[in-house]
């Protein structure tokens, strides 16, 4: 017999290295970092899908009216598809205003939303944000819950090098305990700015 111990595998941690002159990349990565630490080291929050769904069936919608449109015409020639070919064109633009609409004034670069079920207080819904300026090192992220409370808010910008090293790899231990902070500053109910 053998008396061989059996190892556990063990979790490989994911290096993200980003090219650190690339905002886009930059935010996108930090993104991503703090939805992951949001969401994976917490158990109690269940990610919701609510507006990106939102926004998957404005567009599913467009395109079905562009189908829609493209099919009438094939089938019927150009003079007797004109009625639905304009109805066609008003409604996929006015599908993509209401999509941009969407896009700016609700989800304001929203990247996680949350649901945590607190029994007799009812549930919370925590939203994460993000913005950074085109040229700008500066990242700000923004928590917000809404419970029986109302809504509260926190925010912290600081600059992108302190989440990312020299060779451009996200640091998970600095952008975790930002997201601690600001989630403990919202669980315990006080203002932080």
């Amino acid at each position: 017999m053998s008396n061989k111990k059996e190892e556990k595998p063990q979790l490989e941690i994911e290096v993200v290295k980003i090219n650190k002159w690339d905002g886009s990349a930059v935010k996108h990565a930090l993104d991503d970092a703090v939805k992951n630490c949001l969401l994976c080291d917490r158990p109690q929050l269940h990610e919701q899908f609510g507006l990106i769904n939102t926004r998957l069936v404005l567009c599913a919608l467009a395109v079905g009216v562009a189908i829609l449109a493209h099919g009438w015409d094939y089938t019927h020639p150009f003079p007797e598809s004109r009625p639905v070919l304009l109805f066609s064109v008003i409604a996929y633009f006015a599908l993509m205003g209401i999509l941009t609409l969407h896009t700016t004034f609700r989800e304001k670069g929203t990247f996680a939303v949350a649901v945590q079920k607190n029994g007799s207080n009812g549930p919370r819904t925590w939203e994460a944000s993000s913005d950074m300026k085109k040229y700008d090192d500066k990242y700000t992220l923004t928590f917000s819950v809404k419970d029986a409370k109302g809504v509260r808010e926190v925010s912290s910008t600081k600059s992108c090098a302190s989440f990312i090293d020299a060779n451009g790899v996200v640091l998970d231990n600095l952008v975790t305990n930002e997201v601690n902070r600001l989630f403990n500053s919202l669980s315990a109910g006080k203002k932080d700015e």
